[in-house]
């Protein structure tokens, strides 16, 4: 073959691919450049055409027509493939790891001769507004080698943000929106009580750090002329709701509220409030005053309880519960009435527990401690010289919410003289007198 002959080989399939000179045939040994568009790379940049001779096909001389390409070194080497746009950097997406505070991805260099000064850099996808203000990152990394991780500096929560490796003066090898994940919400602020409703009224909470679905909120009654009655109602409200109406009670009750905002991730922390619903709608300390046992018997251990009926809601069921807990804390009182209380333990003791399940439909006098069984109850012999709390309860149950309305009482077996019982919570002191 002569020097300047036309040579018609073309190696490689990628439409991608671009040439310089770009024709159907060259010369043989005539070097042509390859490029590819932003972010790849062809596996050879320089090529050139050459022949090895001819040989015989169908009794006709056919050229034996090969490329060669130029590797790393500057070596001519043949090309025993395609030649195709390959990514200069890969990314796998299943490699990424979110959280609600930071962003990481792990790289690879399919190229390393193409990768040399690449940098990474971590920024907001844009700008920001009240009251979501997220603050600019600084995000900025010159990574080296054929491989690694790169990790954003600390983020903000459910915020988009534009992750990207570069390479200068300004190709684009990677790039990614990516939201972090959410986390619980800020605790809210703002809640009153509408003086012409009566209703509990907030703010809501914005989606900063995540979507809000819902709040939760925990309301804590009780009546200002029965210190003995405890209302407790947990309910679920959605997003756009931000007014609930209290249970009804008479005037001067006592009001307990937390609040929490809910997202995906959780429940965020509680806003506490305490309030009176009375003319000047301060709030007062909370009293918690059990109602007294006159009839006990150490001897027997039992205690005769006087049970009325609480009022429900006509859809309300009748089954009322006897817990019984061996403590005169105000704390547990409220815990036993929310609580989920486990059946009799003797080596357990003084957890709560129930003692009995009551249809309830008119007033009774109900002998706790007499060795009744059933099914997930025991009404257990009470024992000497100890302190007892027991709370009536009636539980209602909706798909949003719970009530627990609960009536305690409070004694001691066997423990002679003037006893006080003293709520953690409450400035006064009761006297009784054990029978």
């Amino acid at each position: 073959l002569q020097q300047n002959q036309m040579l018609a080989c073309r190696p490689w399939r990628d439409p991608r691919i671009q040439l310089v000179p770009d024709r159907k045939n060259y010369k043989k040994n005539e070097e042509v450049t390859l490029s590819c568009p932003e972010g790849f790379q062809p596996s050879f940049t320089k090529i050139k055409c050459w022949s090895e001779g001819q040989t015989i096909s169908d009794g006709k001389p056919v050229n034996r027509e090969i490329w060669q390409g130029r590797n790393i070194r500057g070596d001519w080497i043949y090309i025993h493939s395609s030649v195709k746009c390959i990514d200069i950097l890969q990314v796998v997406p299943e490699t990424l790891e979110i959280s609600s505070t930071s962003i990481k991805l792990n790289w690879t260099c399919r190229l390393p001769d193409a990768c040399q000064r690449m940098q990474a850099v971590c920024s907001l996808a844009g700008p920001s507004s009240p009251p979501c203000e997220a603050e600019e990152v600084k995000g900025e990394e010159m990574l080296h080698g054929q491989e690694g991780t790169f990790t954003c500096p600390p983020l903000q929560p459910f915020t988009v943000y534009n992750v990207s490796i570069l390479l200068p003066p300004s190709t684009i090898l990677y790039t990614q929106l990516i939201r972090t994940k959410e986390t619980m919400p800020d605790k809210p602020e703002k809640l009153w009580l509408d003086p012409n409703t009566g209703s509990l009224r907030w703010k809501a909470l914005p989606s900063c750090k995540g979507e809000i679905i819902g709040y939760q909120l925990n309301i804590t009654a009780r009546s200002a002329q029965d210190g003995g009655f405890l209302e407790m109602e947990r309910l679920r409200l959605s997003s756009n709701v931000t007014e609930h109406g209290l249970p009804e009670h008479s005037p001067s009750s006592s009001y307990v509220v937390t609040m929490q905002g809910l997202t995906a991730a959780g429940a965020g922390p509680a806003s506490l409030w305490e309030f009176q619903t009375n003319s000047s709608g301060t709030a007062q300390p909370l009293d918690i005053s059990c109602r007294s046992v006159g009839d006990i018997s150490p001897s027997r251990g039992t205690a005769v309880l006087p049970l009325y009926p609480i009022s429900r809601p006509p859809e309300a069921a009748m089954e009322h519960q006897l817990i019984v807990a061996a403590t005169h804390n105000s704390t547990a009182v409220e815990g036993a009435c929310l609580g989920d209380p486990q059946p009799f333990n003797a080596s357990r003791q003084p957890d709560a527990y129930v003692a009995a399940v009551i249809n309830l439909t008119a007033p009774m006098d109900f002998v706790l401690g007499e060795g009744t069984r059933g099914q997930g109850f025991h009404n257990a012999a009470l024992q000497l010289g100890w302190d007892y709390t027991v709370l009536l309860r009636l539980v209602c149950r909706s798909q949003q919410a719970e009530k627990f309305t609960c009536i305690c009482y409070s004694f001691s077996v066997g423990k002679w003289g003037p006893r006080t019982l003293c709520p953690s919570l409450s400035p006064t002191c009761l006297l009784f007198f054990p029978a």
